[in-house]
């Protein structure tokens, strides 16, 4: 099957089962590095009857190799952040529609239509480099609200507090989405009641803050804007997917995206629902790549397909999969 038949398939596929070892075989085919860690293996793709003995990739390749489908260019190149003279990550993107679609999918999925929302961007952090999939995404909501109060915030918060305010009173929805370091400063110069508000909070501290955990985070968030859940946006500069917690840190995937946790000292194992572990993502969007990362963050997987973020592996490359590459 080629690509363009898997794309049509990728959003709209009953049997995911048998569409993620069509893209397995796919990318074992026509994605050199990922063809070559198959190989170092010893697996054999056509020997791959279950998704379960699909091999994921280490997130920390995307710093070090060119991940692309054969005789492809990109379209758009993202990178992850990183501190001064940190390596980072490169996703290269052949087709960046494919990227749109599936976030734009995925956040109707869980909020409906973005055209019923005013979308504030408030990620300093991201807008103050390049590259960054997640200012494109804010970029794509905000222009399809078709909202003019839509946009984008840098450090600005006076007058992000002021149209909040103004937004709530005329009971208008708003999605503010807002990197957590920030989401905090917001809280602690500007809290004020928000009734029609979603605040999600995405990216973490980048160094501005001291680390917290989550619970301590949303409780300072709900105290200052007066709202009974914070919701989160769960993605990676390597994948093409997000998933989305409405509440208590439990998130959700989009049907073609899917978790699943490896033993903590078995980089190639399953771990059974409920037991803490390495993250591994299946993305079908992330076609012309690599659809099946092994990340550097610890996780738990519910019964029913929602799970837990944790923490990290180690807190001195948090994109990278020291398990696996030395």
């Amino acid at each position: 099957m080629n690509a363009a038949l898997l794309r049509q398939q990728i959003f709209t596929a009953d049997d995911y089962e048998q569409l993620t070892l069509e893209v397995f075989r796919h990318q074992a085919r026509h994605v050199a590095v990922y063809r070559e860690f198959v190989q170092l293996l010893g697996i054999n793709p056509q020997a791959v009857t279950h998704t379960s003995q699909i091999p994921y990739l280490p997130a920390g390749l995307f710093k070090t190799h060119r991940i692309l489908e054969d005789g492809l260019e990109p379209q758009q190149i993202f990178t992850s952040s990183g501190t001064t003279g940190q390596v980072t990550s490169q996703h290269l993107v052949a087709d960046v529609s494919l990227y749109e679609e599936s976030f734009m999918r995925g956040f109707e999925l869980f909020y409906g239509d973005v055209r019923n929302y005013v979308v504030l961007a408030l990620l300093p952090s991201y807008l103050e480099r390049e590259g960054s999939s997640l200012v494109y995404m804010a970029d794509v909501l905000i222009k399809r609200s078709g909202r003019t109060e839509s946009g984008f915030y840098l450090h600005n918060l006076a007058e992000l507090s002021a149209l909040l305010r103004r937004l709530d009173a005329a009971g208008q929805p708003v999605l503010l989405l807002g990197v957590t370091y920030a989401l905090l400063d917001l809280a602690e110069q500007f809290a004020q009641p928000l009734r029609h508000v979603i605040i999600m909070e995405t990216g973490g501290m980048k160094g501005k803050r001291r680390e917290m955990i989550r619970e301590e985070v949303h409780g300072i968030l709900q105290q200052a804007f007066g709202v009974p859940h914070i919701h989160s946006e769960y993605g990676m500069t390597e994948l093409l997917s997000q998933a989305y917690s409405k509440g208590e840190g439990i998130f959700s995937c989009p049907p073609w995206m899917r978790i699943h946790i490896r033993e903590m000292n078995d980089p190639l194992s399953v771990a059974p629902p409920g037991k803490t572990g390495g993250v591994c993502i299946t993305d079908l969007a992330n076609l012309h790549s690599c659809s099946f990362i092994a990340t550097q963050d610890l996780g738990k997987l519910h019964s029913n397909g929602h799970f837990e973020i944790l923490g990290r592996f180690d807190h001195s490359d948090v994109r990278g999969c020291n398990l696996m590459v030395d």
